[in-house]
């Protein structure tokens, strides 16, 4: 449980936090590459110029997350969410490609 921690800059590369409960975390400038966030509940968390370079976000939840000027996040990364529902700042090329392909990640049920 790391709800409404303060992990900002924090080195969390390769970190296991699958099923963690990070909702309301400040996870800015922190590094999260090849983290397994499998499962992992984002809601609200902000994520703005985080490194998520290579980070399992499978069955991830986002919504409300703040993902302003995040480190190399890709599409295929995304598509393995749970839930995008409100999502802030998602890239804009990312966002219409996952709306064209899976629109269920911007419900509020979610992919299931």
């Amino acid at each position: 449980d790391l709800r409404v921690s303060d992990l900002r800059s924090a080195d969390l590369s390769e970190a296991d936090l699958s099923e963690a409960d990070l909702t309301w975390a400040d996870l800015s400038w922190a590094n999260l590459s090849g983290a397994d966030l499998g499962g992992a509940d984002l809601s609200e968390t902000i994520l703005s110029r985080t490194n998520l370079r290579e980070a399992n976000l499978r069955g991830a939840n986002l919504r409300w997350a703040d993902l302003g000027g995040v480190i190399g996040l890709k599409k295929d990364q995304l598509a393995k969410a749970y839930l995008l529902f409100n999502c802030k700042n998602l890239p804009p090329e990312i966002e219409a490609a996952l709306r064209k392909e899976k629109p269920c990640l911007f419900t509020k049920e979610g992919c299931k």
